[in-house]
């Protein structure tokens, strides 16, 4: 009985504020995605995964971005298993230095804007977008702690139904958003926005392996329940080919799971480098590689679609 009040509480909150931001008429999946961020952003400012992943970051004290330290333990406590993400992190910015010099880029579902941030800094016409408000406050702020508020814009938007023109972009990038998303609605309008030669990378968690989706169930607080059901699994990438003609994915972080509990000791980095050695090795394998815990995977030659075509056509 005490759910409920609370409950229309939070849509009447989320709605106001999706109709401020010019967001109207969503979808119940979307307005728990707006509180779901709220609360997560009103905690921390910064980046999220930033804190455990990056070495030099690891030895700052990030309590100026902190704002509740006890629902920063409850809300973050998946942040410690971003320690071993070395290698993926260096592949995709790796992929972004290469193309963003001159391009125009689009950071899709942009949180608190590091990649958006990052791409900038590679030299890219950059603009984030994402549907939370307090998502984008943030990422405002910190592109002007870096100096690039100018040059690195940041706009409310709904990811399944941009206002941008068709073909407006060369270059996308998105870290952990898609299985936020109705992944068809997704293509079809990452399909529409992006240029017939635009590429784009993904960062996505897997569902496959049992003891991770595990973990997953047992931190309802973590996630939406939109976002459990909806973790991507290797089959995704046969719905992605409908709209691109060029897939590509890469398998991380199986092995190296097993340095998390090590992160704070002074052997940490040799382990999750051993381990990262002994990943390369076994990812190549395609049936192991669906037990990873992320995968990278480029899109790229969208499959245009004409007016009044049909999706079969559109795939001939």
């Amino acid at each position: 009985m005490s759910r409920r009040p609370a409950r229309t509480a939070w849509r009447q909150v989320s709605l106001e504020e999706a109709k401020v931001s010019g967001l109207e008429n969503l979808e119940e999946r979307k307005l728990q995605e707006i509180e779901h961020s709220r609360r997560r952003r009103t905690i921390l400012q910064g980046y999220e995964r930033h804190i455990d992943t990056v070495a030099e970051e690891q030895v700052k004290d990030p309590s100026h971005l902190i704002r509740d330290p006890e629902a920063f333990k409850k809300h973050f406590s998946n942040i410690k298993f971003y320690s071993v993400t070395a290698s993926s992190e260096t592949y995709y910015q790796d992929w972004l230095r290469a193309r963003c010099a001159g391009k125009r880029v689009l950071d899709y579902c942009c949180g608190s804007g590091e990649n958006a941030l990052f791409a900038t800094h590679c030299g890219g016409d950059t603009i984030g977008i994402d549907i939370s408000p307090e998502g984008i406050e943030n990422a405002r702020l910190n592109a002007a702690r870096e100096g690039v508020e100018k040059t690195c814009k940041f706009e409310v938007m709904d990811a399944e139904a941009t206002r941008f023109p068709d073909s407006a972009f060369d270059v996308v990038v998105e870290y952990g958003a898609l299985h936020h998303l109705d992944l068809n609605r997704a293509m079809r309008e990452l399909r529409r926005i992006m240029k017939p030669d635009g590429e784009m990378i993904c960062i996505e968690a897997l569902r496959h392996n049992p003891l991770i989706h595990f973990y997953r169930k047992m931190t309802p607080h973590l996630r939406t329940a939109w976002e459990v059901s909806h973790i991507l699994t290797v089959d995704d990438l046969a719905r992605a080919r409908a709209y691109f003609r060029e897939v590509d994915a890469r398998f991380f972080h199986l092995a190296a799971l097993a340095a998390v509990p090590f992160r704070k000791t002074h052997w940490f980095h040799p382990l999750r480098r051993f381990l990262d050695r002994v990943d390369r090795v076994l990812l190549k394998n395609d049936w192991i590689g669906r037990y990873a815990w992320i995968m990278v995977f480029t899109l790229a030659k969208p499959r245009k679609q004409a007016s009044g075509q049909s999706p079969a056509t559109a795939r001939a």
